[in-house]
């Protein structure tokens, strides 16, 4: 399996990129999982999904819960919570 991964905000700033394409083993089946291998993939990446309640996620840009299944996903973005304002 072949991801696009995209990082934003302050998750982009502690794993030291914006984007990058990556190969996972096949037993990485849901977003979870992807999270859990990426945080073997640096100390940048461990410390950017140290605490995954202060990340969301988007599939295929859909919003998506951490137990979604990848299946034949393209990309994965993560992204800290996101707090509106006044209109």
């Amino acid at each position: 399996m072949s991801l696009n991964v995209l990082y934003f905000a302050w998750v982009k700033e502690k794993v030291g990129t914006g984007e990058e394409q990556v190969s996972p083993s096949d037993d990485v089946q849901t977003v979870a999982d992807v999270i859990e291998w990426l945080k073997t993939q640096s100390p940048g990446h461990a410390d950017a999904f140290a605490d995954a309640s202060q990340i969301r996620v988007a599939l295929d840009q859909l919003h998506v819960p951490f137990d979604t299944f990848i299946g034949n996903a393209k990309e994965i973005a993560f992204f800290p919570p996101v707090t509106g304002g006044d209109w």
